[in-house]
């Protein structure tokens, strides 16, 4: 019962001086809850079944991702407990002097974790299921769902899932622990005040030799990933990604050997106020710190990119929606079946039909579209390929984009028939002169790659035709809705190419047909719509390549798909924030703690409090801004990678998303950096 009060005692002293901890432990509990509470949630209700069915997926997604959080997590909490443990050894060594043997001392331990997992349990579920009502909210207005269920409710199967997740966690600490107390001898627990962790001197020179190397590391993966992304596949990106870490790692390494020395030879800076002070405190804490400031540099890089790539790709797609579904419904499907034995009879047979004939025959009358609906054909040929239309580009496309198909065959459309799908959809039309063409695409990857030839003036052969290009670019434009950019090119030519050339030289490719629906009202077009999605499941069986976008799919999907990705992302990228900053914060505690007797020696030789303060403030806040200055120096590249590997998103909106993740990034390192430097301030002034 004594040690039991006792334990109760250090944990009232523990919330003052360790707020950071329980900060972060009740932080991470409620977090937990709140991204694992949302199906539960009675607002859901109001979601449509889609938007439903999008939303299980993201409770899915979020599941798995909880896997990874509790491991950063668990982390996090073994890291601060050993921080709690090594402020205490001088404790510790007074209670083994008063005869308390290690079983005590574990006895009080185990009652001190016990208690700390129920406080930041309780707190952390209490915080977690208010604010989880915010957000299920929040999920309900971003599907437009009715409100008028809506209630109050606390997700058993969430509090169930957090309180087993963070128990493992806290057995884990427990176990830590009785194995830390194994160790304790108590010669090392009295002078646990007297010496830091174990500090490796480092030669100058070698260490610059590193840094060297380091960037030389930096430098080519970041030239790799930020201008060579077309030729990164995944084994590359692997490597890259090894190299960024191996670097980042050595760069902290070599800087804690060479950046005293470097700053000595600035000496009107070095010898200024407690500059030479803080410049050698700070040298000393990175020096035991290497491999804590390479995990939050990463953890930061990752935060900021997933922040701004989601950010953006949610900002891309809400954008997208209405230039991408101008019309309720378009169906496509492949004609003209090669009689080769690889396809049944009724495909062979089907494969002659139009789309308007395949509807009426699977039992969607063609009275439910509006009249005006346009259907147009495309053609092909096998030699017509991506490597042909690139005339004397292709040579220079393929060792720049080695990992494209260059044998993959081009599609053509003539003329008129584009024009009546783009005055339907509302986009620009041409008229081409008889030896020209023009090629439609808004993939910009893509754009890119055929654009080199196009400024060349490359000419293209169709059958006995020869053309030229008509802009010297591609244009923007599609045929087949889509939820975003992912034309990756077609080619517009004169109506009497299509009309000489088919069935010699041109096959017939696809046939598409799009329209708005007949019903005039939201609900009449939702009829229609539940209409089309009640046919069998097996209706299309018969038609090769038979596939359909609707406005309504399109937008619920698409919703539902940036919901998703906002709420992975809030929630890794927070994780990751929260992570990061606490492992530095409680770094920073340790090593000032450990410095306590250096600032001590400043304070008894008279230097003034002001100059002692603003020491601490500046060592505090180098140690900070070090990695976060890389992680954004990381940023800056695999932001480019990012957004070539998500071309088909637009990424026109990444200023604002940038502002909101550097304002979200300044608040919560901010607010970890003033806590930690209030509670430095307390550790050095402690008698």
């Amino acid at each position: 019962m004594m040690l039991f009060r006792l334990s109760i005692k250090n944990i009232s002293k523990s919330i003052r001086d360790y707020t950071i901890y329980f900060l972060t432990l009740i932080l991470g509990v409620s977090i937990f809850y709140v991204f694992n509470a949302l199906e539960s949630q009675t607002a859901m209700k109001g979601i449509s079944q889609s938007g439903y069915e999008m939303v299980k997926l993201m409770v899915n997604m979020l599941g798995v991702v909880s896997v990874l959080v509790a491991f950063i997590l668990g982390f996090l909490i073994v890291y601060a407990n050993n921080f709690l443990i090594k402020r205490r050894k001088n404790e510790f060594g007074v209670y083994m002097m008063l005869g308390m043997g290690k079983g005590g001392i574990s006895r009080i331990l185990l009652g001190e974790t016990v208690l700390i997992g129920i406080l930041s349990l309780t707190v952390g579920l209490v915080l977690g299921i208010f604010v989880s009502q915010f957000m299920s909210i929040l999920v309900v207005k971003l599907f437009e769902a009715d409100m008028t269920g809506y209630t109050f409710l606390i997700s058993t199967k969430a509090v169930e899932k957090t309180i087993l997740y963070f128990g493992i966690m806290y057995v884990i600490v427990l176990i830590f622990n009785a194995f830390a107390v194994t160790k304790y001898k108590l010669i090392d627990l009295f002078q646990a005040g007297h010496k830091g962790e174990k500090e490796t001197m480092k030669d100058s020179r070698f260490a610059v030799f590193v840094f060297l190397i380091a960037v030389g590391l930096l430098g080519y993966a970041y030239y790799q990933v930020g201008f060579r992304a077309e030729s990164i596949n995944l084994n590359r990106a692997g490597i890259m990604i090894a190299m960024g870490c191996v670097g980042t790692f050595l760069t902290f390494w070599s800087l804690s050997g060479f950046l005293l020395k470097l700053m000595q030879h600035f000496k009107k800076i070095y010898h200024k106020n407690l500059n030479a002070f803080v410049l050698r405190q700070l040298s000393t804490n990175m020096n035991t710190a290497v491999f804590s400031m390479t995990v939050i540099c990463l953890l930061l890089f990752a935060t900021i990119c997933a922040f701004c790539s989601g950010m953006s790709m949610n900002s891309s797609i809400n954008n997208a929606l209405k230039e991408m579904t101008p019309v309720d419904f378009c169906m496509e499907k492949t004609m003209d079946l090669p009689d080769d034995g690889s396809y049944s009879e009724a495909m062979l047979v089907n494969s002659h039909k139009s789309v308007a004939e395949m509807m009426e025959d699977i039992g969607f009358p063609m009275s439910y579209m509006k009249p005006g609906y346009v259907e147009v054909s495309t053609y092909t040929n096998a030699s017509f390929n991506f490597a042909a239309t690139l005339g004397d580009y292709r040579e220079q496309a393929k060792e720049q984009f080695p990992i494209l198909d260059f044998t993959s065959a081009e599609t053509l459309i003539g003329n008129s028939a584009y024009n009546k799908m783009a005055a339907l959809y509302g986009n620009k039309t041409y008229e081409l002169e008889q030896d020209q063409y023009v090629i439609i695409c808004d993939f910009d990857n893509m754009a890119k790659i055929r654009n080199l030839s196009l400024a060349g003036g490359t000419t293209i052969t169709v059958g006995d035709y020869t053309l030229k290009p008509a802009f010297d670019k591609c244009m923007e434009g599609y045929l087949a809705m889509a939820p975003f950019l992912a034309n990756t090119g077609f080619f517009v030519v004169p109506d009497k190419v299509i009309e000489n050339e088919a069935g010699k030289f041109l096959s017939v490719e696809k046939n598409l047909l799009a329209g708005d629906y007949a019903a005039e009202t939201e609900e009449g077009k939702k009829e229609t719509e539940n209409f089309l999605l009640g046919l069998p499941k097996n209706c299309l069986d018969d038609y090769k390549g038979a596939d359909g976008m609707s406005k309504i799919a399109i937008m619920e999907s698409s919703t539902g798909l940036a919901v998703i990705i906002t709420f992975v992302v809030l929630y890794l990228g927070i994780i990751f924030l929260i992570s990061g900053a606490a492992i530095l914060a409680l770094k920073a505690l340790l090593e000032t703690a450990d410095s306590k007797g250096r600032y001590g020696i400043l304070q008894k030789i008279g230097t003034d409090e002001k100059l002692i303060n603003k020491a601490l403030f500046s060592q505090l806040g180098l140690f900070f801004i070090l990695p976060l200055l890389l992680a954004i120096i990381h940023s800056i590249f695999g932001m480019r990678f990012v957004s070539f590997m998500l071309a088909v998103f637009d990424q026109s909106d990444m200023l604002s998303s940038i502002g909101i993740t550097a304002l979200l990034l300044a608040a919560v390192y901010g607010c970890y950096f003033l806590a930690t430097y209030s509670s430095s301030r307390r550790i050095i002034n402690e008698k």
